[in-house]
């Protein structure tokens, strides 16, 4: 009877309005012929760049829009995959296409054993506790000399061009490649996991915790499996940058801000909706991109300015973020009942 009750509203996927998966293979296809249709080199890396952050995201939504908790640390499992892919290339010549699954399966450990404890707290001690874990992985990181503590680790670069050490010298339309599978794969499983039984027991978690309990679901547990699920989507992203860039340092890739874009991208697009982490991504990285073209460094914090000034308004208009524009039922067609 629970089952039923938390499945009520879930939909088979062949169910699932022809026209929107029409549309969906049309923009895919797009994305896939968009590299021979001219794109120069900072096209190219800007579509990497909103490929990466929409699956980071992604993640983040996970945690936070499924089953309600903030995190502020949640970059610490980027920065795990990066190391992990890494540093087994650079000791022991593991290939990064084995390596990146090293990362997934430590970002997922981590992640148990921060959440075991970190989990029993909610609201602000949760998010301030996420937080200080994710300081303390850069600082641990800067002062491990077997990854090479401050300095980070250099990854060896190829003679030419191999897929085997995932390094492309003379174009970056393989990473786009790379980086387009790993999106689509991640919001294909993410969509999947929206419209499962395990994805409606989240949304209870997130909405009503008595209730859910009420129910027989162990708030804790599924707040663990929600932790590490997105935990083990964030790593991915990590090690391909990693190979991306061929060289990281603790700053780099254990910084808060990777945590604070991350957010603030899911909250733009639309928090607990699948689609919103793409659309969010979509708008802030080529304001990003483009104010760092145009102003140099870090775009002079002018970005910074403008997440800021969007977000208030957001906050304002549209507190379920520019996702709310789009009709529900363009987004997902309810069962005719």
């Amino acid at each position: 009877m629970n089952d039923k009750l938390l499945t009520a509203q879930a939909e088979p996927l062949w169910n699932t309005d022809k026209k929107i998966i029409s549309l969906i293979a049309g923009i895919v296809l797009l994305l896939f012929a968009l590299p021979h249709l001219g794109l120069n080199s900072f096209y190219l890396h800007l579509m990497i760049m909103i490929f990466m952050h929409a699956v980071m995201a992604q993640s983040w939504n996970v945690i936070a829009g499924f089953s309600g908790q903030i995190s502020l640390g949640h970059g610490a499992f980027f920065g795990i995959g990066a190391y992990a892919t890494s540093f087994f290339y650079v000791q022991y010549g593991i290939s990064p296409w084995i390596s990146i699954f090293f990362g997934i399966i430590f970002s997922g450990i981590a992640a148990v054993l921060i959440g075991i404890p970190m989990l029993r707290l909610s609201g602000h001690y949760f998010a301030i506790a996420t937080l200080l874990i994710g300081i303390s992985f850069q600082v641990v990181f800067q002062r491990w000399d077997l990854v090479g503590a401050a300095s980070g680790l250099w990854v060896p670069m190829t003679s030419g061009d191999s897929w085997l050490a995932l390094q492309f010298h003379t174009s970056k339309m393989p990473y786009y490649y790379v980086f387009l599978v790993f999106f689509l794969i991640t919001f294909y499983l993410v969509w999947i996991l929206s419209r499962s039984k395990l994805g409606f027991r989240l949304r209870a978690v997130r909405d009503d915790p008595q209730a859910a309990l009420s129910l027989c679901i162990n708030v804790s547990n599924y707040k663990i499996i929600a932790y590490v699920i997105s935990a083990m989507i964030m790593a991915p992203m990590g090690s391909l940058f990693a190979q991306y860039i061929l060289i990281i340092d603790p700053d780099r890739v254990f910084n808060i801000e990777i945590s604070i874009i991350v957010l603030l991208i899911t909250v733009l697009g639309g928090i607990g909706n699948v689609w919103g982490p793409l659309l969010g991504a979509a708008i802030l990285i080529p304001i990003s991109e483009y104010s760092r073209i145009y102003l140099g460094g870090t775009g002079g914090a002018v970005d910074l300015i403008l997440y800021g000034l969007i977000l208030m308004l957001i906050c304002v208009f549209r507190p379920d973020g520019l996702i709310s524009f789009v009709p529900k039922n363009i987004l997902e067609r309810k069962k005719q009942r």
